[in-house]
């Protein structure tokens, strides 16, 4: 931690004239993995529902535009996969705001500011629950997003699996399409797809808005890895380990 100026953009107020801190919140595998996830999902919305429904006509040979279009896909979703997977390897190796335990409302603090942060966005107070790291609202979503990942990935091996017909895959994967219908796991791979970029749009809302009511440099904390808070505020995150 270091101290450091007000952050550009930041209103004066009685808090943002308090000697402010920086704190190194994210670390580089957690905003690498943030980005990879976000510009693979981009990706793989694009040529996913290309796959599932074509939408340009070929000119030439329709079924070389649907290989190379395939071939997008599969290797998007080898990075994609890979970028999650580093995630919750940092899940168990990250500082104390990227670790798992952050991400699950186990303790009654951690209950106690779900209940604040839900009473914020439902206008029944006036403002959010503070936190160094996400507070607990947001990461219990988080958990829900990354199980929403997990079942993307898992559906999408079975859709490859059941092309590919590979036996590795199978011994991994061929359990799936055994529980549930591979036609249905089709529309479902669709629909989580909606889903997270229905989250996107909720992300970037909420971090805007939170943003603007910490004051903490949260927006650009997701490029260089830092926020800002008063000494006192980070004493009293400090306090809740």
């Amino acid at each position: 931690m270091t101290t450091a100026a007000r952050p550009i953009g930041a209103t004066e107020s009685s808090e943002a004239r308090e000697r402010l801190v920086r704190v190194y919140v994210w670390e580089w595998p957690v905003r690498f993995a943030h980005w990879v996830i976000f510009l693979s999902l981009v990706v793989l919305s694009v040529t996913g529902y290309y796959i599932y429904d074509p939408f340009i006509i070929s000119r030439g040979d329709g079924r070389f535009l649907m290989g190379t279009v395939r071939f997008i896909h599969e290797v998007t979703a080898a990075v994609f996969t890979g970028a999650f997977l580093l995630r919750v390897y940092w899940f168990f190796r990250g500082n104390r705001w990227a670790r798992w335990r952050q991400y699950l409302p186990l303790g009654a603090e951690q209950r106690h500011g779900f209940r604040e942060q839900l009473q914020y966005y439902l206008f029944l107070r006036r403002k959010p629950a503070f936190r160094v790291g996400h507070n607990p609202l947001a990461s219990a979503t988080y958990s829900f997003v990354y199980l929403l990942l997990l079942s993307e990935i898992l559906t999408g091996l079975a859709l490859y699996q059941h092309i590919l017909g590979g036996k590795i895959c199978g011994f991994f994967i061929g359990w799936l399409p055994a529980l549930i219908n591979i036609h249905y796991l089709r529309e479902i791979h669709l629909l989580i797809m909606f889903g997270l970029w229905a989250f996107c749009i909720h992300h970037v809302y909420s971090a805007i808005l939170i943003a603007i009511e910490e004051r903490s440099g949260l927006v650009g904390g997701i490029f260089s890895g830092y926020k800002f808070f008063s000494e006192e505020r980070v004493k009293e995150d400090a306090a809740r380990r």
